[in-house]
C-alpha cells in the first residue's frame, strides 16, 4: 500500500534546483536510504515529506491520519524540559500521562497523601489506555541510548540532545519514519541496538546516513538525489553500487557522443560564408538548440581531492606505554595499560561514549599527564591531529584566515598554492571561503579541518571521529588516503566499516578502565572476544588484561593434548556447518531486504529476523570452534615432533 507520493515535484534555492520534476512512492513496510552528495537537498527532500516546508511546483500525496515522525540533522534547542519529557512528548495525550507519572512517583513520600492519591488516578488512567507497554519502550529506549531520563535538555551537550530526539522519534510508533543522520555522535554499543530495532521496526523507514554498514543491513531499496533527479535501485547498497557504475559508465558516453556532434555542427557554422550560402537554417536551429541542451546539462558534483604531505620517517618506535593509569576524580578511565605502537601501525580505538577514547589521545600528544606510568614517544614524529570537537577551527574567522591565516597563497607538498584553488579541493567554491565558519555545515566543518590538518607534512596521524556528517564518497575517499599513508595512524571511530577497513590493530576500552589489544579491526575483534565480554565485563569483573593472560595460560595447557575422536570428527565436519549457515544467512538476507516481507503476518516477520540473528550467533561460536580446534592439531603436531 502507498503511504505517499511525490508527483512532478520541483524546488529551487535561488538559481540553484534541488529537486527538479522528481516523483517518488513510499509503500508500508519498505526500508528506504536517501543517497547524494553533501548539499545536493536529502534534508530538504526529508522535510518536504514531513510537510515542514512546501515545493515549489508539484504535488505531494498523503494517506488519510498518516503519522509521520521526522529526526533533523540539526541539533535542538535548549528547553527546560527533562529528557524523559522530551521523549515521551512524542506520544501526544499518553506521553503527558507518562510523564506526570513519572515526575509524581519520583517525587512522592510515604506520608504524602496527595501526590500518593495522584499517583494512583494516573495509574488508572494508563492502565485504561494500556499505556503501560509504551511506558516499557520508553524506559527500553532511554536505558540503550543511555540517555538520563531526568536531567534537563538545557544541561545537555549537543550529542544527548540529539539522541534525545531520535528516542522521540522512535518511540512515537510512526506510520512513516524518517531519520537524518541517525548514528552521528553514537557509539557502536548504541548503533548495533538501533540497527536490530529498525530491522523489527513494522512502518516505512526512510533514513540518510554515512555508516555503510547499517545502509548494508537495513536498506531494501536505494533512491539517490543527484542534479536535482531522484532515481531508485531496488535492493541493498551492493546492487545500487554496482547499477550506478554502469549508468555513469552509459552517461559518460552519451555526453561524449554528444559533445562530438556539437563540435562538427559547431566547425560548420564556422565555414562562415559556405555555411550561410548553403541556407540550412534547419541545421542552425539545430546547432542553436544542442548549445542550449549543453548549456542546462549538470555537471557531476565535485570530488574532494585529499592529499596528505608524507614528512620524513619517524622513529621504528611511535609511542610506549607502560602501565599508565588516569582517573577523574574517583572515576578510573584508563588502568594500567601497557602497549606499544610502532612505525607504520594502523591502531584503531573502540569504546561506549565516554570511556575515555579522547583522553587516550591526548595522554598520547602530551596534553595531559597520567596520574601513574609513563609514556615514551618516538623521535622525529610530526603529527597531524584532527579533533573531534573541531577546537582547532576559529569559529568567528572566514574559512581562508583558518587555512592560510589571511595570505592568498599556502605552501602544500613542498610548492605554493592559491588558497582558492586548494579550498576547490575540498568542494569549497570560491564564493563561500570568505564566509565564517560558523555558517557551515558540520559535513564543511570537516571538510575544512581535513583542508587545514593536510597543510602540514605528517608521519604521523590522529584522528578522532573524522566521519560524522562526511558523505559516503567523501568516506571513502578519506579511506583510500588512510590505507596508502605510510606513516602511523591511530583513529578513534564508531564506524565499523572505516575501522575494518583501515585499521590492522584495535584498542578496545571495557571493563573498570582495563583496556584490551586486538589484532585486526571491528568484526575482527568481534571475533575474538569472549562471550562473557558482550556487554564490556568479564566473568570476574577483572580488568581485560588479566582475563586475556588467564585465558592464553589455560589455552595452551589444553593444546598440548591430542584431539580425541569425537573431537576429530567435530572438527571436519565444522566446515560443511559453516557453509550451511552461511547458504541460510544469504537467502534470509536477501528476504528481510525485500518489501513483501513485511506484508505478511507479524509472526513470520518477527521469526525470520529472530533466526537471521540466531545464526549471526551460530556462525561466530562455529568459527571460534574452528579455530580452537585447529591450534590443539597444530599444537599436537608440534608435540609430536619434539619426541625423542
Amino acid at each position: 500500500m502507498t503511504l505517499l507520493s511525490l508527483n512532478d515535484v520541483s524546488l529551487a534555492y535561488g538559481h540553484r534546483p534541488l529537486m527538479d520534476h522528481v516523483d517518488l512512492r513510499v509503500a508500508a513496510g519498505e526500508r528506504i536510504s536517501l543517497v547524494g552528495r553533501n548539499g545536493v537537498g536529502k534534508s530538504t527532500l526529508f522535510r518536504l515529506i514531513s510537510g515542514g516546508i512546501q515545493p515549489d511546483d508539484g504535488e505531494i500525496w498523503r494517506t488519510d491520519s498518516l503519522r509521520i515522525s521526522h529526526l533533523e540533522q540539526e541539533v535542538p534547542a535548549a528547553t527546560s524540559d527533562t529528557v524523559f519529557e522530551v521523549v515521551a512528548s512524542g506520544l501526544g495525550d499518553l506521553g503527558r500521562l507518562l510523564t506526570d507519572y513519572h515526575n509524581v512517583s519520583h517525587h512522592v513520600g510515604e506520608s504524602d497523601a496527595v501526590s500518593l492519591h495522584t499517583l494512583s488516578s494516573l495509574q488508572q488512567r494508563i492502565d485504561a489506555t494500556g499505556g503501560w507497554n509504551i511506558n516499557q519502550k520508553v524506559e527500553t529506549v532511554l536505558s540503550r541510548l543511555s540517555l538520563p531520563a531526568d536531567k534537563r535538555i538545557a544541561d545537555c551537550s549537543g550529542g544527548i540532545r540529539r539522541q534525545v530526539m531520535l528516542a522521540q522519534a522512535l518511540v512515537s510508533n510512526p506510520d512513516l519514519l524518517l531519520l537524518d543522520e541517525p548514528t552521528n555522535h553514537m557509539d557502536i554499543a548504541a548503533i548495533t541496538w538501533l540497527e536490530g530495532f529498525l530491522v523489527s521496526f513494522r512502518g516505512a523507514l526512510m533514513f540518510i546516513t554515512h555508516d555503510r554498514t547499517l545502509l548494508k543491513h537495513l536498506a531494501t531499496r536505494i533512491i539517490e538525489l543527484d542534479r536535482g533527479e531522484l532515481a531508485s535501485f531496488p535492493g541493498d547498497y551492493v546492487h545500487y553500487q554496482r547499477k550506478k557504475d554502469e549508468l555513469l559508465e552509459i552517461e559518460t558516453r552519451a555526453n561524449a557522443k554528444f559533445d562530438k556532434k556539437l563540435m562538427e555542427h559547431e566547425a560548420w557554422i564556422r565555414q562562415g560564408i559556405k555555411a550561410r550560402r548553403t541556407r540550412n537554417e534547419g541545421r542552425v536551429r539545430t546547432l542553436q538548440a544542442m548549445r542550449r541542451a549543453r548549456s542546462q546539462r549538470q555537471a557531476m558534483s565535485g570530488k574532494v581531492s585529499f592529499d596528505v604531505d608524507s614528512s620524513d620517517l619517524s622513529g621504528k618506535r611511535v609511542a610506549d606505554l607502560h602501565r599508565v593509569s588516569f582517573r577523574y576524580g574517583d572515576h578510573v578511565v584508563i588502568r594500567d595499560l601497557s602497549t606499544r605502537i610502532m612505525r607504520g601501525d594502523r591502531v584503531g580505538v573502540i569504546g561506549p561514549n565516554g570511556c575515555g577514547k579522547s583522553t587516550l589521545l591526548r595522554l598520547i600528544l602530551g596534553e595531559i599527564t597520567p596520574d601513574s606510568g609513563r609514556i615514551a614517544m618516538g623521535s622525529r614524529l610530526q603529527i597531524a591531529y584532527f579533533d573531534q570537537q573541531r577546537i582547532r577551527l576559529d569559529a568567528n574567522e572566514t574559512v581562508r584566515d583558518n587555512v592560510s591565516e589571511g595570505s592568498d597563497y599556502i605552501a602544500v607538498r613542498g610548492r605554493s598554492r592559491h588558497v582558492i584553488s586548494y579550498l576547490k579541493d575540498f568542494l569549497f567554491p570560491p564564493e563561500r571561503i570568505d564566509s565564517p565558519v560558523n555558517s557551515l555545515s558540520g559535513g564543511e566543518r570537516n571538510r575544512l579541518l581535513l583542508a587545514k590538518m593536510f597543510t602540514q607534512p605528517a608521519n604521523m596521524m590522529v584522528l578522532d571521529e573524522p566521519t560524522n556528517d562526511l558523505d559516503v564518497d567523501t568516506l571513502e575517499l578519506l579511506e583510500e588516503l588512510l590505507i596508502d599513508f605510510d606513516g602511523t595512524l591511530l583513529l578513534v571511530s564508531h564506524d565499523r566499516t572505516f575501522l575494518d577497513n583501515v585499521v590492522t590493530s584495535t584498542l578496545v576500552f571495557e571493563s573498570d578502565g582495563g583496556v584490551g589489544e586486538y589484532v585486526g579491526g571491528y568484526e575482527d575483534w568481534l571475533r575474538q572476544k569472549k562471550p562473557s565480554l558482550v556487554q564490556g565485563k568479564t566473568a570476574t569483573g577483572a580488568p581485560r588484561n588479566d582475563a586475556k593472560r588467564r585465558h592464553s595460560e589455560n589455552r595452551a595447557s589444553t593444546q598440548r593434548k591430542k584431539l580425541s575422536y569425537k573431537e576429530q570428527r567435530e572438527l571436519g565436519a565444522i566446515p560443511g556447518r559453516i557453509e550451511e549457515l552461511e547458504r541460510e544467512q544469504q537467502h534470509l538476507t536477501q528476504q528481510v531486504s525485500q518489501a513483501e516481507l513485511y506484508q505478511q503476518h507479524r509472526d513470520m516477520i518477527t521469526a525470520t529476523v529472530d533466526r537471521l540473528h540466531q545464526i549471526r550467533s551460530e556462525l561466530e561460536q562455529a568459527y571460534d570452534r574452528w579455530e580452537y580446534l585447529e591450534a590443539r592439531t597444530r599444537s599436537a603436531s608440534g608435540s609430536e615432533i619434539k619426541k625423542p
